[in-house]
């Protein structure tokens, strides 16, 4: 099976949780569920590479509260599923800034991204305090330092060292149609799937009809597609 890299920007949580009577923050917990589902069905779906929008540099303007909850749910995901993504093989990037998390999750992020270097079915990459726009001026700024602005040059301090490639599917869930500044270089040619499911209700089959359609897709890059050549 071929692999490739799928991202998600996983939306609806508050809306999941408003439609229940239930707090913001509940639904939050909820997409955690949700995402436990989705790493462990994604492998198997030919996805080895999996990075998800967990915190945009723009939601540090929602309610304090709102934002205490997130980061108390990331500090124990962190700590709480470290040894899980061991035991599955997986490996755990964190993507985007780390000077404005609280300082005992940074410390968290670091050694669950020790404990598991070692994984190989999936690396998952979760970005929090990430903006695209953000990396893209700070990896400009140092191609230009280094005299090396090229394609090659700035998709190489975009990555995180650990060589993963362009995006290849995106999935966005809760019915928006928009990136949001998330993975904009990365995303150049990615194939884009939008569903109207909200992120707490998005399960492994959804994951598998998203993978269905993109594979049905023809992906050229700007070239001519398989029909078009043998048609000419």
């Amino acid at each position: 099976m071929k692999t490739f890299h799928a991202a998600i920007i996983m939306d609806g949580n508050g809306r999941w949780a408003t439609r229940r009577g239930m707090p913001r923050q509940a639904g939050h917990a909820a997409g955690v569920e949700a995402l436990g589902r989705v790493i462990e069905a994604a492998p198997d779906l030919g996805i080895d590479a999996l990075t998800v929008y967990a915190f945009s540099a723009d939601n540090w303007q929602r309610p304090k509260v709102e934002v205490t909850a997130l980061m108390g749910l990331l500090r124990r995901y962190i700590e709480n599923e470290t040894r899980r993504l061991v035991e599955g093989g997986a490996r755990i990037t964190v993507i985007g800034r780390r000077d404005r998390l609280p300082g005992d999750i940074a410390t968290a992020i670091a050694s669950a991204e020790r404990a598991t270097a070692d994984g190989t079915k999936l690396h998952l990459r979760v970005a929090v305090d990430y903006s695209a726009r953000d990396a893209i001026v700070e990896a400009a700024t140092a191609a230009a330092r280094s005299g090396n602005c090229t394609r090659e040059g700035l998709s190489r301090l975009l990555t995180d060292g650990s060589g993963h490639r362009d995006v290849d599917l995106l999935i966005r869930t809760g019915g928006e149609k928009r990136l949001s500044d998330f993975l904009l270089w990365e995303c150049a040619y990615a194939e884009l799937y939008f569903t109207d499911r909200l992120w707490p209700d998005f399960s492994p089959e959804d994951l598998a009809a998203a993978v269905a359609e993109f594979h049905a897709r023809e992906r050229r890059f700007g070239a001519l597609g398989p029909s078009a050549v043998s048609a000419a």
